[in-house]
């Protein structure tokens, strides 16, 4: 499971050769045009106006590179669409369906674009495609992948149902836009879009979103004024080695400051301390006790261990994202797995239990058997001895 990767944005130094390559291009034709460069999420970098070009090209070189950057393709067939008779398109968030936007890309990445505008279409593609084609220079960043979206949002979903409260949690990239959110079905409607934006506001301003709920209530009311902040806690940054990889929002707990735990909490797992691998250790004693009655030995976001024990048969487990590894010690036992569940009912975030199942495998199983159980594949023990004692490894993908 890789729970965060490295990516690669255009830096100042990057850009600035982008927008030098251009600008020399349109010089040479004699164009008078605005040429904007834009970050993988269309977020100005640099601009500059060669010649005299028109007051109003200055947006839309802004929006012709903000199209190629987070639709990852020249703003040229967005505008091929619309031409064709697919009008929908213009309906596209973030999209000017208009030539001369061209995303700039390094090692199969896009790390932002280049956008162009004053003369006429073609023109404007050909100085953007000038800056494109440089050698341009990019700096490496921590982003968490959706694996570790999921992750975060699962553990802070599990920690939820513990304290009995469920909010949404979601999780944003460094830009702000939407990566992974969980909704468990007890949630409020309105805080799918809540979480959502104080996890952007977490993500884009670098900070926590209580920064500027505490500045609104301290005295400071224009804080609301900031563009595209929302001054609400629950908003919390998720750092990495020093970057900013993405940013969780939680809403919907049990009041705002629970809120602000919950994502605190999803935001420390990808610290550098969980992301090290720790040796555990669970001494004998610790193990029997936990054996007389059942129960995790070992609790991680990745990986579970559980001392199992059961003295009867049990409900039907479906697990969406985890593996069961089992390995008998003690007892015999009978166990279903796959077949169609009926009366399905959910218990938490990717997990369902039910009462039964229709068709399905019986396994026995005895002491020294393995048993893998994987992902999305239900289970359940229909006939065991009293004790039946096996050790569980549960592994989340």
């Amino acid at each position: 499971m890789t729970l965060v990767r490295t990516r690669k944005v255009l830096n100042s130094n990057g850009a600035a050769t982008v927008l030098a390559a251009a600008a020399k291009h349109a010089t040479t034709q004699g164009n008078n045009v605005v040429i904007a460069v834009v970050d993988p999420w269309g977020n100005l970098l640099l601009l500059d106006r060669v010649g005299t070009p028109q007051p109003a090209s200055s947006q839309v070189a802004i929006d012709k590179a903000r199209t190629a950057a987070v639709f990852i393709r020249p703003s040229r067939e967005i505008e091929a669409q619309v031409t064709d008779g697919r009008l929908g398109a213009l309906a596209l968030h973030d999209a000017a369906a208009l030539i001369g936007g061209v995303p700039i890309v390094v090692d199969g990445q896009v790390v932002g674009a280049v956008g162009t505008s004053g003369e006429t279409p073609d023109e404007d593609e050909a100085v953007s495609l000038a800056g494109a084609a440089v050698d341009a220079a990019t700096t490496a960043q921590s982003a968490v992948t959706y694996e570790g979206a999921q992750m975060i949002a699962t553990a802070v979903g599990a920690e939820s149902q513990r304290r009995g409260v469920a909010p949404v949690v979601s999780i944003v990239d460094a830009g702000g836009r939407l990566l992974y959110l969980l909704r468990p079905d007890a949630a409020q409607v309105a805080s799918v879009g809540v979480a959502t934006d104080k996890a952007r506001t977490a993500a884009i301003f670098r900070r926590p979103s209580k920064v500027f709920e505490d500045q609104a209530t301290g005295g400071r009311p224009s804080a609301l004024h900031l563009a595209g902040a929302v001054p609400l806690q629950g908003g919390m940054p998720i750092i990495v080695d020093g970057d900013v990889a993405g940013a969780i929002g939680v809403s919907g707990a049990s009041s705002a400051d629970e809120d602000q735990e919950l994502a605190a909490l999803g935001a420390s797992l990808l610290d550098a301390g969980t992301l090290a691998e720790t040796v555990a250790y669970v001494d004998r004693d610790t193990m029997e006790r936990t054996f007389a009655k059942g129960g995790l030995v070992v609790d991680t976001p990745t990986y579970k261990v559980d001392a199992g024990r059961r003295t009867e048969p049990g409900e039907v487990e479906y697990h969406e994202r985890v593996t069961d590894i089992m390995y008998v010690l003690d007892g015999e036992a009978t166990v279903v797995t796959g077949g169609e569940m009926q009366d399905v009912r959910v218990v938490g975030p990717g997990e369902r239990r039910a009462a039964r199942t229709t068709g399905g495998i019986a396994q026995r199983i005895t002491p020294g058997d393995v048993l893998v159980v994987p992902a999305a594949v239900p289970h359940h023990f229909t006939e065991v001895t009293d004790p039946f004692r096996y050790y569980v490894v549960k592994v989340a993908r």
